[in-house]
């Protein structure tokens, strides 16, 4: 790392970054050939932040690092976008309208199993664990319906264990929510009360990797992450997620997103929404 005043960081070479693209294909599965103008927006600032002049030194850096820890930052920098509570709402009017009631009356043991897959800073979790306390009321804790929200990015998972969010994330929720379920911190900040917190389990967890779980699921989230893959890697987690999935499990995926219909085990329901028949 170099030392102090104004670092001039030079432009990223094609041979950086396809040295950064295939680093990114082969650890995570993250496509960004097509994504030299992100690449070059958000590590700009970073690699100028840690005194590197180069795109090539930051990488350098990073792969030196046995700690891991500048490559979770490098992850997240690369990944981490924008999102808010009650983000594609039909999603989760179609859970309430549609996927619950059904669930309710077919499930003999009240055994609900959510995944948001890909949770980010856990606005999306949160949000499920809002719907299901709304939708059950009473009867919500006569249920076992915790979700499980996981991530790669350990800083993103950090912020969604903390629980606290700017106002401008919370405008999508009903207004009578923000003081159902949060707390009014200072700085215009809102913390989820802990009872919702409780709902949700995060956990540290590459996509990539073989799935884990005991059980399958009847409902996954997975919106917006897919957007990084390629087509290779996008049909096969799809695949993975078919397997993960109860008969007549929901899968979502983003409105940006599509699943190739000629190829998929899953049945179409409506864009972006799907189903293990």
């Amino acid at each position: 790392m170099k030392g102090g005043g104004v670092i001039e960081v030079s432009k990223v070479t094609q041979e950086e970054f396809l040295t950064l693209v295939r680093y990114m294909k082969d650890n995570y599965g993250i496509n960004l050939a097509q994504k030299l103008a992100l690449v070059e927006g958000r590590l700009w600032n970073v690699i100028r932040q840690k005194g590197f002049s180069s795109l090539k030194e930051y990488f350098d850096f990073v792969i030196s690092d046995k700690t891991g820890t500048e490559a979770k930052t490098l992850l997240t920098r690369l990944t981490t976008n924008y999102t808010y509570f009650m983000r594609e709402d039909q999603h989760y009017k179609f859970l309430t309208g549609d996927i619950l009631p059904e669930l309710v009356d077919r499930l003999r043991v009240k055994d609900l199993r959510i995944w948001s897959a890909g949770c980010s800073s856990g606005e999306e979790p949160y949000t499920t664990a809002m719907v299901l306390d709304d939708f059950f009321g009473p009867s919500k804790s006569q249920w076992d319906a915790k979700i499980l929200a996981t991530d790669i990015s350990p800083q993103v998972l950090q912020m969604a264990g903390e629980a606290v969010y700017p106002e401008d994330r919370l405008q999508n929720l009903p207004p009578a929510w923000k003081q159902k379920y949060f707390n009014k911190e200072p700085g215009d900040q809102f913390r989820v009360k802990d009872f919702i917190k409780s709902e949700v389990v995060f956990r540290s967890f590459n996509l990539m990797e073989d799935f884990p779980f005991k059980k399958p699921f009847h409902v996954i989230f997975c919106r917006n992450v897919m957007i990084y893959f390629d087509k290779f890697t996008r049909d096969g987690l799809i695949e993975r997620f078919h397997d993960a999935l109860e008969p007549g499990g929901y899968l979502f995926i983003g409105l940006s997103e599509t699943v190739d219909k000629t190829t998929t085990r899953f049945q179409f329901v409506k864009p972006s929404i799907y189903r293990r028949v």
